[in-house]
């Protein structure tokens, strides 16, 4: 199955702590790294070090979106606190159905958080990617 990852994180999260997101997500919907076709997330992280880090080592292109783009995408768990720093009320749920071209039906994993043992967040949402 092909998929497609949404991506968020704290300011200056570690590439550690986002892996350890990603492979948390990956292992609860039983997916593999080698799955993922496409990823995205907010343009506010286009320089974000761990993201370009991870996208580099793996070999995947990441599609950043405007608040607006992603504030357009009905996600099953939006959050005001999430808007309140972002503009949008979804990062990681909008951008997996983004860049999957799908709706919330096909939304694998909603939103997983984690925080590393640095006391940083990343999140990660997975959709499945039509035929």
């Amino acid at each position: 199955m092909k998929i497609a990852l949404g991506l968020g994180c704290d300011r200056d999260t570690p590439i550690t702590t986002v892996r350890a997101a990603v492979t948390a997500a990956l292992a609860v919907c039983r997916e593999r790294w080698e799955d993922v076709v496409a990823v995205g997330s907010i343009d506010l992280k286009a320089d974000e070090p761990a993201l370009l880090e991870l996208a580099a080592d793996r070999g995947w292109s990441i599609r950043f979106y405007r608040a607006d783009e992603l504030a357009a995408v009905d996600v099953p768990n939006p959050s005001e606190t999430v808007r309140k720093h972002t503009g949008t009320p979804s990062v990681s749920e909008a951008a997996a159905l983004l860049a999957a071209g799908t709706d919330k039906t096909q939304l694998l994993i909603e939103k997983l958080r984690h925080r590393g043992p640095d006391r940083r967040n990343a999140t990660v949402s997975i959709a499945r990617i039509p035929e």
